[in-house]
């Protein structure tokens, strides 16, 4: 049995959630709820959206976790990393509660306004259309990314995820 190429098993870029460069966190969050993927019949929801230029060429990604720490309020970047890491564990910070709710959703609308490009990543590694399925593999495992752009002639054609590049290998190896 031959493996697929790329552009088999790809999802086409037209499917998958992309931005402009100045769209805010708050319109890159609106894209990434909005935004349902389903391939052979399976759905889920995208942990990346992508990130253009006035060219459509492809700038960078930001990933869910990106966008959260895009979105920490300001009057709380300026304390120490172990300050706000005990924010989230309500069960060892005793002085959560100082925070008032409105003071937080407050700076975590200010901070929403940002753009999208602040927070992005570049891109680590593409594939081509044609690559096989092995291709795709490696690069993926070799950069640490949990999802790949697909080139073609240049320009992005879609993206595969690490869900879709390993339901490939279970056709292959169950």
């Amino acid at each position: 049995m031959e493996t697929k190429r790329a552009e088999e098993f790809m999802i086409p870029l037209s499917d998958y959630p992309h931005i402009p460069y100045w769209f805010t966190l708050r319109q890159a969050i609106a894209e990434m709820e909005n935004s349902q993927i389903e391939v052979d019949g399976r759905k889920s929801l995208p942990r990346v959206v992508l990130v253009f230029n006035e060219a459509y060429e492809l700038l960078g990604a930001a990933r869910r976790r990106d966008i959260l720490r895009g979105l920490e309020p300001r009057f709380l970047v300026s304390k120490s990393l172990d300050y706000r890491a005990k924010l989230f564990d309500v069960k060892v910070d005793p002085n959560l509660s100082e925070l008032p709710a409105e003071r937080v959703i407050k700076g975590l609308r200010e901070q929403a306004e940002r753009p999208i490009s602040d927070v992005m990543i570049p891109i680590g590694a593409t594939v081509s259309s044609d690559d096989h399925l092995m291709k795709v593999i490696y690069e993926m495992v070799a950069n640490d990314l949990c999802l790949i752009p697909v080139m073609q002639e240049g320009k992005v054609a879609g993206v595969v995820r690490s869900v879709d590049a390993l339901h490939e290998v279970a056709q292959l190896v169950l």
